[in-house]
């Protein structure tokens, strides 16, 4: 049995929680070189010492790494939010249909309950 071909859209939004999985890793990551580097602030050894600053250096690193996946991200919405406006702009009409069948649904899902 062949596996399924993908979607170019599963596989954005594939990419979209794996970097978003990464960053939240990233966060962690960091949080854990800060407390290990206060904790080892009074640790004068050499190998301490050359510890120390390859973590600062993977530290920094690491933050500008997520600063610009933050931006990539930031700008993937905008352009995805100018995307959707232009559609609506394009198709009014299919868009309150769309709003109405969403609005329908809800109301369904929420009148069950």
């Amino acid at each position: 049995m062949r596996p399924r071909a993908r979607s170019p859209r599963t596989e954005d939004q594939l990419d979209a929680v794996t970097k978003e999985k990464l960053i939240e890793d990233l966060k962690v990551v960091a949080q854990d070189v800060e407390e290990l580097l206060k904790a080892t602030a009074s640790q004068t050894s050499e190998r301490i010492a050359a510890a120390r600053e390859r973590a600062e250096e993977s530290l920094r690193s690491a933050r500008m790494r997520w600063a610009d996946a933050s931006d990539e991200a930031a700008a993937k919405a905008r352009a995805a939010a100018g995307a959707a406006e232009d559609y609506v702009r394009d198709n009014p009409w299919q868009a309150i249909g769309i709003a109405a069948g969403v609005g329908l649904l809800i109301g369904l899902l929420i009148g069950r309950r």
